[in-house]
């Protein structure tokens, strides 16, 4: 088990929210971006919300974050694990959420899974408030329901919150 270094988060200034997950599984560390699961629901489930093409390459998996101000980013940003699951995290060294906050409009953060939900609660309790549990988009959470990702970012994102 050696030490993995995650992805650099992805926004821009208009960013208003954004979306963390634990760290990138086996499969996404190959295709240097996040998400990269041929059957993690992530970018599809998003392509749902938005009534958008579902996006593929990375160059569009960055515009497509972009064109629907999403920022993108892990709560880890390197750790030893082994294979994909965050289980067998060890060592892990946790971002630095002002550098995503300090240079974005965030108005809503969502943490994909478990995890990155009980890290995020733990090492930044002041932004619990604007924050939400989301089920991970895995292939692993095999009980997996869209209807809560539905729910809570189409009335927030793609009603253009605060979009002026």
């Amino acid at each position: 088990m050696g030490k993995e270094v995650g992805f650099d988060p992805v926004f821009d200034e208009n960013s208003k929210i954004l979306i963390l997950g634990s760290f990138p599984s086996v499969l996404s560390r190959e295709t240097s971006f996040y998400y990269g699961h041929p059957r993690n629901r992530f970018w599809k489930l998003l392509a749902k919300i938005a009534q958008d093409d579902e996006p593929k390459t990375n160059d569009e998996k960055r515009d497509f974050l972009k064109r629907h101000n999403i920022a993108l980013w892990d709560i880890f940003v390197e750790c030893e694990i082994e294979g994909s699951l965050d289980s067998s995290i060890k060592n892990p060294k946790t971002a630095d959420l002002s550098i995503v906050l300090n240079n974005t409009k965030i108005k809503r953060i969502f943490l994909n899974g478990k995890k990155s939900y009980k890290v995020f609660c733990k090492n930044y309790p002041n932004l619990i408030s604007m924050s939400q549990y989301l089920p991970s988009t895995s292939p692993a959470n095999v009980s997996f329901d869209e209807n809560t990702w539905l729910e809570s970012l189409k009335g927030l994102i793609w009603q253009k919150i605060e979009r002026k």
